[in-house]
């Protein structure tokens, strides 16, 4: 029977990590927690989950016990009639450690992270650690020799200081150092989820600086071209200036309304795409025709705000002004398995070599920051003439 309670204590030993990843799964699956103040004496708090999951594990692992006694032949064997005191005691020992478990946890919260005071660190938790297993070697002792009244060799009564001398306490220390490691495995893995936490909204926080700041850049650009346009016309047609000023009022105001927006619907990119084109119409004077073909199942894509517009312009600006005839743009937009694919065409002389200007490299850096080296952003000249410029955008929600 010695060398059952032997395995029994080794069993409880190497089953408490078990039970710290079945914590840390619970923790990971539900809710996100506060994030724990580690200044606090305190330390990091169990939750109510927590201490549930505890009460549940030290329960098996009384069960598993009891089960053992009941089949184990050197014992009482598969017989209804035993007695109860030795499947009682499993759960006695058992309830005590639950009950001292958040205590322990508490401990190693407290006694974690910087290393200055670490020898006092050591000295306090061996020192807590066996007061805990005195009593409760001492607690079993005495429920089992005084309420079950089960004999145990060399003790037939309660006899503290003979379990002293005795060293009965020593597989109570085993399993006080096994749930000490799961407390610190518990809090070590509590911070670095604290620690992701923190670094990906820095990320994100960042990401968003520099969209801000590419966007930034963006309107101005296109603030000044319009407005090239319109001090060109002012002159020659009056009435379509006024209808581009009225334009441009409608724009700045769809732009300012979405500033805080990285992503939009397609269905919106284009609305506010056609909004510019018909100040770019009236800037041509009738010299500029464009097909804009959006596949159906595609407007509620999202896509980066402004994305298409700096693309657009920078084919009127290098392609479509400078064609022999009447200028074309022609847009679409189709799926590509898991891809949306969005081509802005122009009839102008093609792609120059070094030709990247402030819309495309905006473009490709906004493409990179939201999307990594699933987005991209290619110019190529047509084969028919023109150019091509061609964004792939991965199909998200």
């Amino acid at each position: 029977m010695v060398f059952a309670s032997m395995c029994k204590d080794v069993l409880a030993a190497a089953s408490v990590s078990a039970f710290a990843s079945i914590a840390r799964r619970c923790n990971e699956l539900h809710a996100p927690r506060r994030a724990p103040d580690y200044s606090s004496p305190m330390g990091t708090r169990l939750s109510g989950r927590e201490i549930a999951i505890i009460f549940a594990f030290w329960t098996a692992l009384a069960t598993l016990s009891a089960v053992n006694t009941l089949v184990d032949p050197r014992g009482y064997g598969l017989r209804l009639t035993s007695p109860a005191g030795p499947i009682a005691m499993a759960y006695v020992e058992s309830w005590l450690w639950a009950g001292f478990t958040p205590f322990i946890f508490s401990m190693a919260s407290r006694f974690s992270g910087e290393r200055p005071r670490l020898l006092l660190r050591i000295v306090a938790l061996i020192v807590a650690g066996l007061l805990v297993s005195i009593v409760i070697a001492f607690v079993l002792a005495f429920v089992r020799t005084e309420i079950f009244e089960l004999p145990r060799r060399g003790v037939p009564t309660f006899a503290p200081l003979m379990e002293i001398r005795r060293f009965r306490f020593v597989n109570q220390l085993l399993v006080y150092c096994a749930v000490l490691a799961a407390g610190y495995a518990r809090e070590y893995f509590l911070r670095d989820q604290d620690r992701q936490r923190e670094s990906m909204a820095l990320h994100a926080q960042l990401a968003e600086a520099r969209l801000d700041a590419l966007r930034a850049q963006i309107n101005p650009h296109f603030l000044f071209n319009t407005l090239n346009a319109i001090a060109a016309l002012v002159e020659r047609d009056p009435a379509g200036v006024r209808r581009m000023i009225a334009r441009l009022g409608d724009l700045l105001r769809r732009t300012i309304d979405s500033r805080g927006a990285a992503e939009v619907p397609l269905r919106e990119e284009v609305s506010f795409l056609q909004q510019y084109i018909d100040i770019m119409e009236i800037r041509f004077q009738g010299r500029l025709r464009t097909e804009v073909n959006i596949a159906s199942d595609t407007l509620d894509i999202l896509v980066p705000n402004l994305v298409l517009q700096p693309i657009v312009e920078n084919a009127l600006e290098h392609g479509a002004s400078r064609a022999e005839d009447e200028g074309r743009i022609e847009i679409s937009a189709r799926r590509d398995g898991g891809s949306l694919v969005l081509q802005v065409r122009d009839n102008g002389p093609g792609v120059r070599e070094g030709e990247a200007g402030v819309g495309l490299t905006n473009t490709r850096a906004r493409l990179e920051e939201l999307y990594g080296g699933d987005g991209s952003l290619t110019l190529t000249s047509g084969p028919g003439g023109g150019a091509i410029a061609t964004i792939v955008i991965p199909i998200h929600a």
